[in-house]
């Protein structure tokens, strides 16, 4: 049996806390972003700022695709035009996308905190920074995959949003061997691709029910 689950018929406390504050508190999310818990890949946006220095931003949000054999394009969901990561973006015209494993992913945390103007981002949160090999911006050397992008253009999310789509291009991809071999370490599972989730909540009480942090995907069997 399903129920409807309505966007503007919702309990007044999540996990305990006002839900509009905890919401804002977590991202300007939506009450619908706890109800899915749809999870997203995690991976930090790095560049330079005006004053050269580093800038990272964990982030989620975002979809990969494929168009004809030369382009690949990542669609990053969800960009504050406040934020030095959309600064960074509209005066280089280009980022790198680093994808880390669990065994970093608490230092790539430490980014949210060091995110001041005048300091390195990737350096001070314990991570190695590195020059891009094809365009001009630093990348983390921890990650396992690094994906050299270029600006294409952007979108409001809807009129007046203070967020914006902002879709990019690969034009150069580096991994590590031992990732690249599924063999090995591989792309998936506990060492791969890590996922953001939203804490799984339930629609009528507000209560979170599951504390998650993030996830891994599994390969499953073949059909």
């Amino acid at each position: 049996m399903k129920k409807e689950v309505s966007m503007f018929d919702r309990p007044e406390k999540l996990a305990g806390y006002d839900i509009e504050q905890y919401v804002a508190f977590c991202g300007n999310l939506s009450w619908y972003d706890f109800v899915t818990s749809i999870p997203q890949s995690v991976f930090v946006v790095t560049g330079w700022k005006s004053n050269g220095k580093e800038n990272a931003c964990l982030h989620s949000w975002s979809s990969f695709m494929g168009s004809g054999l030369d382009n690949f394009i990542c669609v990053l969901g969800k960009v504050d035009k406040g934020g030095h990561m959309y600064q960074s973006l509209k005066e280089t015209g280009v980022c790198v996308l680093n994808f880390p494993s669990k065994k970093i992913y608490d230092r790539c945390i430490k980014t949210i905190g060091n995110n001041q103007f005048e300091t390195d981002e990737i350096t001070a949160s314990g991570l190695t920074a590195e020059k891009a090999l094809k365009v001009n911006a630093p990348q983390i050397k921890e990650c396992f995959l690094n994906i050299e992008c270029e600006y294409l253009w952007e979108q409001e999310l809807f009129a007046g949003s203070k967020e914006v789509v902002i879709a990019v291009r690969a034009v150069n991809i580096s991994m590590d061997n031992e990732y690249s071999d599924q063999t090995k370490l591989g792309r998936y599972g506990k060492n791969g691709y890590l996922y953001y989730i939203d804490q799984p909540t339930n629609p009528e009480t507000g209560e979170i029910t599951t504390t998650i942090n993030y996830g891994t995907v599994e390969p499953g069997e073949p059909l």
